[in-house]
């Protein structure tokens, strides 16, 4: 029986900026990116229990529900490091609305929301950099998850943030073609095909972040992406061509969205356009708008 339970929101996240400034000497690459995140949420619900151990369920039978997978490793983080925690354990319930290996860092999301939850649950043991620290060796992406800033530019590896103004007053759509991309696999091509500047952009030092524009966008992973699925640059021109102001990949791919502003509301019925897109891509069409996360 638990003795306490949370249900959590995890929110998707696109990608605004993603560039790719050099690789570590560990793999990793250091990255300089603007994130937000946005109202398509998977569901989490932690019940803590009075023995150690923690047991993972999944609504979605195609992942993992043992210890490779990063929900349950952040679980096994935060407990690993925690002194309220000792001789408790937690059971772990996660229904799954976010596509997966989509570029939206649903499986991230997942993993930065349970290390917020679990912190709430005990106390807020753990101080902001310090969950920062618990989720940076998990990904890349979960430390965002792990704050409760609704945008970022983020650089090192997305370890390094500074909270940016969220970009409001437009609704996105979001078309996951329904295929899977592996991060690995973009990463590594990109590195064989592209030459990485190793300088940062100046203009994106910390006192200038808020001059960030959408008129930056910008993600390096698409020319990867794309020159092996066509369906990305199609997909960026049934946004286009339905009205939105600008349309990108987001991350790694396959998930392209398209930013319709509410000035054009009266031009554009965002939901109109959507609908029409369901007829060719079904259940993996999404509308959201900024969130303020977990």
């Amino acid at each position: 029986m638990s003795q306490e339970l949370l249900h959590l929101l995890a929110p998707c996240k696109v990608n605004l900026i993603l560039r790719v400034v050099g690789k570590r000497s560990d793999g990793y690459h250091e990255l300089i990116t603007w994130m937000q995140k946005l109202d398509l949420y998977d569901e989490i619900d932690l019940g803590v229990v009075s023995k150690p151990g923690i047991s993972f369920f999944c609504d979605d039978p195609r992942l993992p529900t043992d210890k490779s997978n990063l929900a349950f490793k952040a679980a096994a983080a935060f407990f690993a490091a925690s002194r309220r925690a000792v001789g408790k354990g937690v059971e772990i319930r996660l229904s799954k609305k976010i596509p997966a290996a989509a570029g939206l860092g649903g499986g991230s999301s997942d993993a930065g929301t349970v290390l917020l939850g679990l912190n709430r649950i005990f106390d807020n043991e753990f101080s902001e950099n310090q969950l920062v620290k618990l989720a940076t060796p998990l990904g890349a992406d979960v430390p965002f998850f792990a704050v409760e800033h609704s945008g970022v530019l983020a650089t090192g590896i997305g370890e390094k943030m500074q909270p940016v103004k969220p970009v409001d007053n437009c609704t996105f759509i979001l078309i996951n073609p329904g295929f899977d991309v592996s991060t690995k696999w973009v990463f590594e091509t990109f590195a064989l095909t592209s030459s990485i500047e190793g300088s940062m952009m100046s203009r994106f030092r910390k006192h200038e972040v808020n001059t960030l524009s959408l008129d930056d966008m910008a993600n390096d992973l698409e020319l990867v992406t794309s020159k092996k699925f066509s369906e990305i640059e199609q997909m960026k021109k049934q946004l286009l061509e339905a009205g939105a102001s600008q349309a990108m990949m987001s991350g790694s791919g396959p998930t392209v969205f398209g930013i319709f502003p509410d000035t054009k509301s009266e031009q554009v019925a965002v939901q109109d356009v959507a609908e029409e897109l369901r007829q060719q891509y079904k259940d993996n069409v999404f509308v959201a708008r900024s969130c303020i996360g977990a």
